[in-house]
C-alpha cells in the first residue's frame, strides 16, 4: 500500500510523522499548496474540510486556506509553486476562479504566471544552493505554449520533463515527487 510504503521511508529518515486518525477525514497531497507561508488545501474529490482542518491543526504556525476545487482532480492539477513568491496558474475558468480564491484569503500578495494549459502549471520548484533556482516544468513537445511562457523565467534553471504516460493515470510531476529538505550525512 503507497501509504505504508511511504511511512517507512519517513520513518528511516527519522521524519516527525503526524498520522489522522479520523476515519472521516481525507487529505490528498495533490490538494496541498505551500507557498512557503501559509497552506492552500483544495477541497475536492479526494480531500475534505475535516482533512484540511487536521492540517491547520498540524501547522499552527501557518494560515491554512480551503479552496474549491471544481471539474479538476486535484488543486495542484492546475497550479503549483514556480518560485518563492511565485504561483504557476492554468488559464481555465475553473484554475483562474481558484486563483481568485486563494488571492481573496490570502494577505500576501503572490506574484503569478499564467500558462496556457492548466496541466502544465503542476510543475516543481526547488531552490538549490550550487544551482540556484530550478524549475521542472512539462515538456515542449507536450504543452509547447506553455514551454514558452516558462522560458520567460530567465533567473530560474530550466529543466523540462516529458510526463505523458503518467498523465495517462493522472499523474503529475508534483504527484511523483516527494521533496524532503533534509541536511545529507555524506
Amino acid at each position: 500500500k503507497q501509504v505504508e510504503a511511504m511511512k517507512r521511508v519517513l520513518e528511516s529518515l527519522n521524519l516527525n510523522i503526524v498520522e489522522m486518525v479520523d476515519e472521516n477525514a481525507t487529505l490528498d497531497g495533490g490538494d496541498v499548496l505551500f507557498t512557503g507561508r501559509e497552506f492552500f488545501v483544495g477541497l475536492s474529490r479526494r480531500t475534505n474540510q475535516r482533512g484540511a482542518e487536521i492540517l491547520a491543526d498540524t501547522f499552527k504556525d501557518y494560515a491554512v486556506s480551503t479552496v474549491p476545487v471544481h471539474d479538476s482532480l486535484h488543486l495542484k492539477s492546475f497550479c503549483s509553486m514556480a518560485g518563492p513568491n511565485l504561483i504557476a496558474i492554468g488559464s481555465s475558468e475553473a484554475a483562474q476562479k481558484a486563483l481568485k480564491t486563494m488571492q481573496q484569503m490570502s494577505d500576501h500578495r503572490y506574484d503569478k504566471l499564467t500558462v496556457p494549459d492548466d496541466a502544465a502549471a503542476n510543475c516543481i520548484y526547488l531552490n538549490i544552493p550550487s544551482k540556484g533556482h530550478v524549475l521542472l516544468h512539462r515538456a515542449p513537445e507536450e504543452y509547447p505554449e506553455s514551454a514558452k511562457v516558462f522560458e520567460k523565467l530567465k533567473d530560474h534553471m530550466l529543466i523540462p520533463i516529458a510526463n505523458t504516460e503518467l498523465e495517462k493515470v493522472d499523474g503529475s510531476l508534483t504527484c511523483s515527487s516527494v521533496l524532503i529538505n533534509k541536511a545529507s550525512e555524506l
